[in-house]
């Protein structure tokens, strides 16, 4: 629920929290890839880590933004698929990896939610 004017409330769009979800998704999943990759370790994995900690971080903001309504979370929209992309990127670099394949789906549908809701105009 967001606030419309002082003392009312009114729910979020089905496409806000469609896009808050994934963007939860996408938090989890880079959380839990992470995790895989500290157990890998190696100069390849610290790479792929810096991305998954970036989008992790991001996609969670975003979230909170979109939640209460906040007046930068277009904005942060923006940002937040820009990051997700980059982290598809970095993850793709090991397609072999079935952790690393579904994390990239989930920033792959975190980043076109997010790209939706700045078209949308929040």
């Amino acid at each position: 629920m967001t606030q419309s004017r002082p003392g009312t409330m009114t729910a979020l769009t089905t496409q806000m929290q469609e896009c808050i979800a994934a963007c939860m998704d996408c938090h989890s999943m880079c959380e839990q890839t992470m995790s895989s990759c500290m157990q890998r370790g190696g100069q390849e994995q610290m790479q792929i880590m810096r991305a998954l900690m970036d989008c992790s971080e991001m996609t969670r903001m975003c979230a909170d933004m979109m939640m209460r309504r906040s007046p930068m979370a277009a904005e942060m929209c923006t940002l937040s698929a820009k990051v997700c992309d980059m982290c598809v990127e970095a993850c793709m670099s090991m397609q072999d990896d079935q952790m690393m394949t579904r994390c990239a789906e989930a920033c792959r549908r975190c980043a076109d939610t997010c790209r939706a809701m700045t078209r949308a105009g929040m």
